[in-house]
This record gives C-alpha cells, sequence and structure tokens, in this order.
C-alpha cells in the first residue's frame, strides 16, 4: 500500500480548520484552495497558483503533472484575469478545469481560489 504525504505550508488557516495544504497518495496530489493577496483578480490568481506550486514541489510534482484545477471566483466577469493566469502557468499542458462563481471566500478580500490535482508517474 502506498505510504501518504501531508504538509502544510505554516498559513494560519491550516491549523484553525485542519487540512494540509498538499496530500500526496501513491501518485495522486492533491493541492487545497490556494488564495493570495492583489488587488486584481489576476494578481491573486498568480500568487494562488505560486501558492500551488510551491505545495506540488513539496512532494515532487510541478506544474507539467497538474491534470486538473478547479477555480472559485467572486465576479465572474472577470473571468479573463483569471484565466490570463492560469493559461501562463499551464499552457503548455492545460489540465482539465472549471471556473465557478462563488457567494464569497472565507475573507471579503479575496477574489479568487484554486484547488489543484496532479498525477506524478515518476519516482
Amino acid at each position: 500500500m502506498s505510504r501518504i504525504e501531508r504538509h502544510g505550508s505554516g498559513a494560519p488557516w491550516e491549523q484553525v480548520v485542519g487540512y494540509s495544504r498538499v496530500v500526496r497518495a501513491g501518485d495522486h496530489v492533491y493541492v487545497s484552495g490556494c488564495t493570495a493577496p492583489g488587488q486584481t483578480p489576476y494578481e491573486q490568481m498568480r500568487g494562488a497558483l505560486e501558492v500551488a506550486v510551491t505545495a506540488l514541489a513539496k512532494v515532487g510534482a510541478t506544474p507539467a503533472d497538474v491534470v486538473r484545477t478547479r477555480m472559485y471566483v467572486t465576479d465572474i466577469s472577470r473571468w479573463e484575469e483569471v484565466a490570463r493566469a492560469h493559461q501562463e502557468v499551464f499552457g503548455t499542458a492545460p489540465p482539465a478545469s472549471a471556473m465557478v462563481e462563488v457567494s464569497a471566500l472565507i475573507d471579503p478580500r479575496l477574489m479568487v481560489e484554486v484547488e489543484v490535482d496532479a498525477v506524478v508517474l515518476r519516482a
């Protein structure tokens, strides 16, 4: 049976809510919802993806291993800003993806959150 690795990032919400930033179970990698500060949805998405890429690296994964993303936005009319940041990170190996509008995120200053799933088929 495969070992399960769990890693935190030190973010305060991890302890309060009780979750890991990234979990690797065998070949499968799951990155919890990532957010970041910024004045625009683009800035927040770029930052959130940087958090996700850092989490992936903790378990030996890269953006090329990502097979699915889920993007949550509080204003779907600004989807193009979020999409541009997503494309900049995953454009050469685009994952399956979804973007949905939500009424709010955990902090009212946040406009974007992203979850990432990856499969690592190498040691």
